[in-house]
C-alpha cells in the first residue's frame, strides 16, 4: 500500500467552550475519492478549513506527503498541492473568466508554469474547454449562471495543479442534470491523479462518486469505509440519513 497523501491525526478544534472537532483521524490516499458526510454543524467545514489552513487546529497533526503542515500558511499549502472550491463560489467578479484562471496559473500553482502571456492564455483556455467554459472565456465571471460558477471554481482549482482537491458542496442548489455535470468533472479528477475530498448532501452523487465515505457527527468521526457499508451502519442511519 502506498503512503497516504494526507494524514490527519487526532485533530481537535474549539471555538470558546464549543468543541467543533474532537480527536478526528482521517487518511486520504493519492488519487482517492473520499466522500465526507454528516448533518449540518457536524464539523465537516471546520475539518477541511483546518486541512486547507484557513483555520488553525488546537491539537493534533496534519501531514501532507509526510510533512507536518499545521504551521504552514494557507497560501503555502496551495503551493504544496492543496486546493479547494467553496460552497459559495468566490470568483473575481470584475474580471473575465479566463483572467480568473491566469491568476492561479501564474501565482498559485503547485508546479508553477513558466509561460509567457500567450502560453498562460493557452493553458487557461485548455482548462476552460475541458470544463465546458471555453465559449465564455471572455465573459465577466460575475454574470455566470450558478452551474457555470461551480465550473469556474473547479477550473481555478485545477489551474493550481493540486494533488488534493477539497470540493465543498459543489452541487448545492443545482438541478439533477447540473449535478450530473459537476459530478462528471469531479470523477475526472482521478485521471489527473488528483485526490478529492467531496463534502456533499446529495447522497446520489456521494454514492456514485465515493470510493470511501467518512461520517462526522457532532465533531466526531463515527464511520469510515466502504460506501454501502457506511450508509447501512445503524449509527449513521440514526444520526444522519434518518430511519
Amino acid at each position: 500500500m502506498s503512503e497516504p497523501l494526507l494524514r490527519v491525526s487526532a485533530i481537535t478544534k474549539r471555538f470558546g467552550g464549543f468543541t467543533a472537532l474532537d480527536q478526528v483521524d482521517l487518511v486520504v490516499a493519492p488519487g482517492e475519492r473520499l466522500g465526507l458526510i454528516g448533518p449540518n454543524g457536524s464539523g465537516k467545514s471546520t475539518l477541511v478549513n483546518c486541512i486547507a489552513g484557513t483555520l488553525r487546529n488546537d491539537a493534533g497533526r496534519i501531514e501532507l506527503n509526510g510533512r507536518d503542515i499545521v504551521r504552514v500558511a494557507a497560501f503555502k499549502r496551495v503551493h504544496l498541492g492543496v486546493a479547494r472550491t467553496f460552497q459559495i463560489p468566490r470568483p473575481f467578479a470584475s474580471m473575465s473568466v479566463i483572467d480568473n484562471l491566469r491568476i492561479p496559473l501564474l501565482y498559485g500553482a503547485r508546479a508553477p508554469i513558466k509561460l509567457d502571456a500567450s502560453g498562460t492564455t493557452d493553458e487557461a483556455m485548455r482548462i476552460l474547454e475541458e470544463l465546458g467554459l471555453g465559449a465564455k472565456a471572455y465573459a465577466m465571471s460575475g454574470g455566470l449562471t450558478q452551474v457555470d460558477m461551480r465550473k469556474l471554481e473547479l477550473a481555478r482549482a485545477i489551474a493550481a495543479k493540486p494533488a488534493l482537491l477539497i470540493a465543498d458542496e459543489a452541487m448545492a442548489g443545482l438541478s439533477t442534470s447540473e449535478v450530473d455535470e459537476i459530478l462528471g468533472l469531479l470523477l475526472g479528477m482521478k485521471e489527473r491523479g488528483v485526490a478529492v475530498i467531496m463534502i456533499e448532501h446529495v447522497m446520489r452523487a456521494v454514492m456514485k462518486f465515493s470510493e470511501r465515505i467518512a461520517v462526522l457527527v457532532a465533531g466526531r468521526k463515527i464511520a469510515d469505509g466502504d460506501p454501502h457499508a457506511v450508509v447501512a451502519n445503524p449509527e449513521v442511519v440514526a444520526a444522519y440519513l434518518g430511519q
